[in-house]
């Protein structure tokens, strides 16, 4: 993901539309969408709720224990955050809705502080077995 970045229109764009996120949250909501619609037998369209538990599994495994601190870093310390940036990609024309979404669809979604907090697991750091 760490590659990507957008075109200067595209930023323009977003920008002028009020954007109050880094660069990078808006990069990272487009590649959270691709990684979801990996893991789909088929493509297809992604509620808000979705989308937002996906965020925090895609950013988990991408940041770690430092996923809280990335995305504060970037100005998302709430799910309604994601829906934001969402919304923001549909006025620009990068995404598009269907007919009942709403940005109230990421609303707590779920607790940053508790879903980063209890949802990674340490596998410790591997250790050379001595045969003994």
């Amino acid at each position: 993901m760490h590659e990507l970045q957008f075109a200067d229109d595209v930023l323009t764009k977003i920008r002028a539309r009020g954007g109050h996120y880094h660069e990078r949250a808006y990069l990272f909501v487009l590649a959270g969408i691709e990684y979801l619609q990996t893991k789909l037998p088929v493509r297809r369209h992604v509620s808000g709720n979705e989308l937002a538990h996906v965020c925090r599994e895609f950013a988990m495994e991408q940041f770690g224990l430092m996923a809280p601190d990335v995305w504060a870093s970037w100005g998302l310390t709430k799910t309604q955050d994601i829906g934001r940036i969402v919304y923001t990609l549909v006025e620009i024309g990068l995404l598009i809705t269907q007919p009942g979404d709403r940005e109230e669809d990421f609303a707590d979604a779920y607790d940053f502080t508790e879903a980063f907090r209890d949802g990674y697991v340490w596998h410790g750091i591997p250790t050379k077995s001595t045969g003994e």
